[in-house]
């Protein structure tokens, strides 16, 4: 039996064509491939020659292929989880490419670090020519195997059996579900386990600028609440009594102490409304309790 047959990829994926297909290559050619692939799919209607490999490697049994409506991040990454046959889960976006020991990395990790979160490395575009060797301070692209308090969503691999214990991911993390792998690492921790990064689970990130969140335009020049309501969302669910103040005060400063900003003032009342909507809407979705699963639902 190959490493990887008890770990199962998930990839939630909205609105990508070719992208997501070589993302799918990619992990079809890894030497130690998964036990399974989960494609969480909210793309309204791809274009129908996606449609039609999309369909072809489901058929086969390359991919399972699922469709998911309305789009959301976090409800995508539960149904996976809720879908997946494997001990381990692995989440990844869809649009990277895989080093071949990606799926060996995450397997090797889990074995010598039971009930741990293993965070794979994450390599950006403008790191691509970087060397990582002289570099001491954590990063995501980093070389050297770590303990840390966070993990980014696009590549890491959790138990499947602690993440359903924990009701998976907050799906009051709406639009572009900023912050949520850090609201999810805070109950991770709390539930007394540990996340471990693993450099050689290594993806290399491809940030294609159309779908996924990018969907949902640039936060700078918009007055729209899809990119800060997660922020203040977070701070509501890990903080309590008098510490949001402060922290959501740091939001707001930051928000505008940028260098678009200071080049284009006009655009600050414009960014003080989108945040001032995100602070209001994550305050109702906080009332309403966390959308876990399992977890009774409200209407926020």
């Amino acid at each position: 039996m190959s490493p990887g047959a008890h770990i199962s990829i998930v990839i939630p994926t909205y609105r990508r064509e070719q992208v997501l297909l070589d993302t799918l290559h990619s992990l079809l050619r890894l030497p130690v491939p998964a036990g399974e692939i989960l494609v969480i799919d909210q793309t309204e209607q791809h274009l129908p020659e996606t449609q039609a490999k999309l369909g072809e490697l489901h058929a086969s049994g390359a991919i399972r292929w699922i469709e998911q409506h309305p789009p959301s991040i976090p409800a995508a990454m539960n149904r996976g989880l809720r879908e997946a046959r494997g001990d381990w889960v692995l989440f990844l976006d869809d649009d990277i490419a895989a080093e071949p020991e990606l799926v060996a990395a995450h397997v090797r990790g889990h074995a010598a670090h039971a009930s741990c979160l293993i965070a794979g490395r994450v390599i950006q575009p403008w790191e691509e020519s970087e060397d990582f060797s002289a570099v001491e301070e954590f990063r995501f692209g980093g070389i050297r195997p770590a303990w840390i308090p966070d993990f980014m969503g696009g590549n890491f691999s959790v138990s499947r059996t602690q993440a359903l214990a924990l009701g998976g991911f907050d799906e009051n993390f709406v639009r572009v579900a900023y912050r949520f792998e850090a609201e999810f690492a805070h109950r991770f921790r709390a539930s007394g386990s540990r996340i471990r990064f693993e450099p050689d689970a290594c993806i290399h990130h491809l940030r294609v600028v159309s779908g996924g969140t990018r969907s949902y335009g640039e936060h700078l020049v918009s007055s729209r609440p899809d990119h800060p309501v997660g922020a203040y969302y977070f701070v509501l669910r890990t903080q309590s009594g008098l510490r949001r103040l402060p922290a959501f005060v740091r939001r707001i400063l930051r928000s505008v102490a940028t260098r678009h900003h200071l080049r284009r003032p006009w655009w600050i009342p414009v960014t003080l409304v989108a945040e001032l909507r995100g602070m209001l809407w994550a305050i109702r979705l906080n009332l309403a309790g966390p959308r876990l699963i399992g977890a009774p639902r409200h209407d926020a």
